[in-house]
């Protein structure tokens, strides 16, 4: 007894893919991978450009970027449907996040530019980023550390974060998102 057609074409986008969160939104630099069931030929795997395009076969250049998968999925299946096929099933599968980096700077062992672990697309811990870069140096303030962060219109907003606070509660926690820089203070003695 073998699986019906919808459920091999399933397994095999699958191969390979990353589970994405609930809700993902794709972004510039996320790679994809497309299957239109019973067409070989329109299969694509590829990276979603710095403006949130990718380039299907028959369509050109798509917008995806700002999609959730399932979106991302309904606009192609509505693309393909329109002028090339009948009744076509799109799957779409998230194969690899784009790389986001965030910077720490300061007071800190290893300062520079660190990429968001696998699986963290959104943000890490505050301790968890300090751990990555060495920890703090001797003469580090943990309780003074500012984060520079792009906001929503565009300007870029400083938050003041108190880590030794923090590393204190245990439950409390702050994120550092991708782009956002890290400073941790010299301590004054």
């Amino acid at each position: 007894m073998s699986a019906s057609p919808a459920a091999q074409s399933t397994t095999a986008a699958v191969v390979g893919a990353m589970s994405a969160p609930s809700g993902y939104t794709l972004s510039a630099n996320d790679q994809v991978a497309i299957e239109v069931f019973g067409e070989e030929d329109l299969r694509t795997n590829g990276r979603l450009n710095g403006e949130g395009n990718l380039s299907l076969p028959l369509l050109g250049s798509v917008h995806l970027g700002g999609l959730t998968l399932a979106q991302a999925a309904s606009r192609i299946t509505e693309l393909y449907g329109r002028d090339y096929l009948v009744n076509p099933k799109v799957n779409i599968t998230l194969v690899g996040y784009a790389k986001r980096r965030f910077t720490i700077l300061g007071q800190i062992n290893r300062p520079g530019s660190y990429e968001m672990p696998e699986g963290s697309p959104d943000g890490i811990d505050l301790l968890e980023a300090i751990a990555m870069a060495g920890g703090y140096t001797r003469i580090a303030a943990p309780e003074r550390i500012s984060v520079r962060r792009r906001g929503a219109t565009g300007e870029d907003e400083i938050l003041r974060v108190d880590a030794k606070r923090l590393a204190r509660r245990g439950g409390e926690s702050f994120q550092v998102r991708p782009g956002d820089t890290v400073t941790v203070a010299e301590s004054l003695f």
